[in-house]
Parts: C-alpha cells; structure tokens; sequence
C-alpha cells in the first residue's frame, strides 16, 4: 500500500487480488475487527478495506460528555491505521449491490467490490419516532450532533428548561452529565418506564437519589407525543417549557441492509446466525448495533459497546479461520455489568448474570465512576492501539 504526502491511503479498486473484504463503518466494531483482521491476515493475499463517512473514531459513549462542554481526545483512524495495512476509505455508503458484490460510495472511488463485506454500520437516533423531533430536537447519537447540542446550550440563559427523552441509558447519562456541568439549567428526564428499571433495587435507588440531587426532574411513565421550538406536548397533555429537546428515546439503524435485500428483522437490524453471517447471504456478515446477533439465552443482542467489540473481535477469527479452512466456534455473546455514569463523580455499575439479568452485586458513587472511566478508556484503547 503506498501513502501520499497527505498521509492518506492510496485506494486501489482493480479485481487484482485474491481476496477483498470490505468492512464498513469505523465504530468499536468495525475499527476493531478490521484491525484484528489485518494482524490476523498479514501474511496472505488479502486486501483489507475500511470504509466510515468520518476521519476520526468517536469514543460514542463519551458523547454526552463532549455535549456537556468537555472536550474528548482526538483518535484521527489514518493515525490509528498507520502501519496495518488497512486501507481507510472517507466516504458514505449509499448502496450495496449484493449481485454484482459491489459497495457504492458517494465520494470517489465511488465503488467497492468485495468477496466479503463486513456490516458495521452502526445505529443512530430515531428522529422520525415523534413528530417534531427532527424539525426541533437534537441527539448525542453522533459526534456532529453533540456538537451542535454544545454550541445551541453555550447561549441557553440561566434558568433555561431542558428536556431529556429517554430513560435508557443514554437519557440517564445525558441528563447527569448536563446537570452537573450546567448546574444553573432545569433538567427534566421524560421516561416511558421507570428509568433504570431493568436494574437490581438497590442500583435504582442510587439511581434515583443521584438524579434528585443533581436536580433532574423524572417524568415517568411519561411519553412525549409532539416537540415544538418552544415546548413538548407529553401524553397526559401536560406541555413543558424547552430551550433544548435532547432525544435519547430509541435508537434507528440504517436501512442500506434492509434496501440491499439482506435479510433484517423488525427494527431493520440485519438478522445474522451464530457465526454472524448474514441468514440470507453468506458472503456478508454483520456486527455492531446494526446486526441482530442471538444470544445464547434466545434473546437478540442490545446495542451496547460492550456488546459490539467482542462482536469485532470474533468476527476477525472466524473470517481468519474461514479463509484458512477452519471453521471456529459459535459466537456466545455474554454480559458482564452494566456501567451507568451520573456525572464524573458518580455512577451505578450493575454486575449481570451472563443473560444480561441483574445479580445481586453493584459498585456505586466514585468507586463506579472510576470503574466506568478504566473500561471507557480500555474500551477506546483495544480499537484504536
């Protein structure tokens, strides 16, 4: 692979190798099983393509951070892919022709072809699940999003109502975050459930007791049926005041899997078996939110870093393996804990049974949130070192 003085990798389309795997999307999934990949298939005769709509990985799970006006390190992917024999295309992908075995791109070289294609596309806020949202909210999905969050809450005047959608755990973390950084805000969470719900009692109590000290006001069971420039209408018709909707009730996946023709599930996410090959097209796998992997417990994965790394990681040895004749063994995507960070000083670490449930263990306050900050960063450092 040659590099021209701009430090960018030269792309080379011609069908002149013996075989090609294109991955698309640079998150913890598809960045760390495109660099295992290359470690794993340096001797042979592979070209190894990484394609992603931006230059630098985003550490997504620090995004409510980078909202809240802190500022996260830089992680430039021609950086962290110097020396690995990757190449890295700059592009967004806006098609997948699964017969001719082709990506296309919207920026040249326009198109791709693959032996195999690697689905980490990732998922993003689902803007279009309320009316309104789109025209007037914004999300912390995305690294341009949270930028433009920060900017647009840098001239909220004090006193200022924000409302935070969502009591997943991104609505939690993001509510925490905002609160203790902008103390002189109204922070409202609107819950569909109980947020952290799914948690042990004693987790939820902490929970709890955190948001009310920090001041956030939860709404639940509360929907948000409309969003407005100035106020959100909520189900039981009470309207709250907003400077700012954050939108953090659910999550969308693309729909390039779903146009393909690839085989997905209700929500879109491509439906892959227990060596996350596409069901319905062999020649493709998929990893990352975008897929819907089963769980050894018959449940469909979550989307969660946690759940997307080893997903990278496996994938890296079993196309390894496939390619040298072997056949590995079925993915078993298994959970550990749940980390939940309430600002910088405080959090909930949930431990979990293996089938996500939660067990009768928890780490709390500057213990958790010195938990979260090791894994955080372990997390960043496994993709990007």
């Amino acid at each position: 692979m040659t590099q021209p003085m701009s430090g960018r990798a030269t792309v080379h389309t011609s069908r002149d190798t013996t075989h090609r795997i294109v991955v698309l999307g640079a998150g913890y999934a598809g960045l760390g099983a495109a660099k295992r990949l290359a470690r794993g298939l340096r001797s042979t005769d592979v070209r190894l393509t990484l394609v992603d709509r931006g230059e630098r990985f985003v550490e997504r799970v620090r995004l409510h951070q980078l909202a809240s006006g802190q500022d996260l390190e830089a992680r430039p992917l021609f950086e962290v892919l110097a020396g690995t024999g990757v190449e890295l295309v700059v592009a967004t992908v806006t098609g997948i022709d699964l017969d001719g075995q082709t990506v296309h791109l919207d920026t040249a070289p326009h198109a791709l072809p693959y032996d195999v294609l690697v689905y980490a596309l990732g998922s993003g806020a689902d803007l279009g699940a309320v009316p309104g949202v789109r025209e007037h909210a914004f999300s912390i999905a995305d690294a341009e999003s949270a930028l433009q969050l920060r900017e647009h809450l840098a001239d909220v005047a004090p006193g200022g109502p924000v409302v935070v959608a969502g009591g997943g755990l991104t609505g939690i973390e993001a509510a925490a975050e905002l609160a203790e950084a902008r103390g002189d805000l109204r922070i409202d969470l609107v819950s569909a459930s109980t947020p952290g719900g799914w948690l042990s009692e004693p987790a939820r109590r902490h929970l709890h007791r955190a948001l009310d000290r920090l001041g956030v006001t939860v709404h639940a069971p509360r929907r948000i049926t409309a969003v407005g420039p100035d106020a959100v209408l909520l189900d039981d018709g009470q309207e709250l005041a907003v400077a700012a909707v954050i939108w953090a009730a659910g999550f969308a996946v693309p729909g390039l899997a779903a146009d393909a023709g690839l085989a997905v599930d209700a929500r879109r996410r491509m439906v892959v078996d227990d060596h996350l090959r596409s069901v319905s097209h062999p020649r493709v796998y998929g990893i990352g939110d975008a897929a819907a992997a089963p769980t050894p417990g018959g449940t469909e994965a979550r989307m969660s870093c946690q759940t997307g790394l080893p997903m990278g990681q496996y994938l890296a040895r079993q196309i390894a393996g496939t390619l040298d004749g072997r056949r590995p063994k079925p993915i078993r995507i298994r959970y550990v804990w749940q980390n939940i960070s309430l600002g910088r000083r405080d959090g909930v670490t949930q431990f979990t049974r293996t089938d996500d449930t939660p067990l009768p263990l928890l780490l709390t306050g500057r213990a958790s949130a010195w938990f979260k900050e090791a894994v955080t960063r372990g997390a960043a450092w496994t993709v990007t070192r």
